[in-house]
């Protein structure tokens, strides 16, 4: 791989991302697809100090070799690349299994490829699961993932630009999972409906009801979820966010669990179950969250 700092394909799609400043050391997570090798191309041309991460999660018989494809390209660069081998047994939740096992061994502040279309999947994931405002917001943008305005199409032309073949998972295309068939079969089937790219419109969507979340958790952020006069007289979004919020650790409740802490604030019933062991109890118009037993 050449010079090719001044690519005009390079130098454009340095304006989309959301870089930290220049020389700001940064981890930068490498699967070897052309995301993540777009993702550590676009660092580097913008000056940061990039420490590669990459992690092999055995999960494919020749997983071993994706490493392979990104050596040369991080010696060339003259970056650290770090390699952490994990091990994700086969089952249930595989997707979500294998990503906790990822960010366990990632630094928490790693930088990951996630593009446009991605933020778009995962509008699109969330709404098929049944979240609010919180989960059709999708992904954050900011620096942790600077390519949330790029698009997969431009990743991929950026890699073939700069003559790097990156690694073809294919696992990136098995139906078993939720994800490859809303990029494969749903987003497809919905442009064609529609007669357009629908990727920007749900990133506007998500985009909205991301600024519409903040407002509404900053006025709930006001009401003490303790309070059973005040969860009553407060209107309902905003005390079903103080009660989410409440209980959120380590996991958000559902909403029914919400509905029941709400029971409890009314005084409809005297006490509810709201998973963990726990249960939230009235007393004097007070709610107490309490273990069971």
């Amino acid at each position: 791989m050449t010079d090719h700092g001044e690519h005009p394909l390079l130098v454009s799609l340095l304006s989309r991302c959301t870089f930290p400043a220049p020389t700001t050391p940064v981890s930068v997570a490498v699967s070897g697809g052309a995301d993540s090798m777009a993702l550590l191309l676009l660092a580097y041309a913008h000056g940061l100090d990039v420490t590669v991460h990459h992690v092999n999660h055995q999960l494919r018989e020749n997983s071993h070799r994706d490493v392979e494809v990104i050596t040369p390209v991080t010696e060339r660069l003259g970056v650290e690349l770090l390699v952490h081998v994990v091990a994700v047994e086969p089952g249930p939740n595989l997707e979500a299994r294998a990503r906790d096992a990822r960010y366990d061994v990632l630094p928490p502040d790693t930088m990951t490829g996630h593009t446009a279309d991605d933020q778009a999947e995962t509008v699109l994931i969330n709404l098929l699961r049944g979240a609010g405002t919180r989960g059709l917001s999708a992904m954050r943008p900011g620096t942790r993932r600077p390519l949330l305005a790029v698009r997969r199409g431009e990743t991929r032309a950026l890699c073939a630009a700069l003559d790097i073949t990156p690694v073809d998972d294919e696992t990136n295309t098995d139906p078993k999972f939720l994800r490859n068939r809303v990029r494969g079969e749903l987003l497809p089937l919905m442009n064609d409906m529609s007669q357009r790219d629908i990727v920007p419109l749900l990133l506007r969507t998500a985009d909205m009801l991301r600024d519409e979340h903040d407002f509404l958790e900053d006025l709930s952020a006001t009401i003490d979820p303790t309070d059973a006069r005040a969860l009553t007289e407060a209107p309902a979004p905003l005390a079903r966010r103080a009660v989410r919020v409440w209980l959120s650790h380590p996991y958000p409740p559902d909403v029914a669990t919400v509905e029941r802490v709400l029971a409890v604030a009314r005084g409809e019933i005297l006490a509810c179950d709201v998973g963990g062991g726990r249960e939230v109890r009235r007393s004097k118009q007070r709610l107490h969250l309490t273990t069971i037993g």
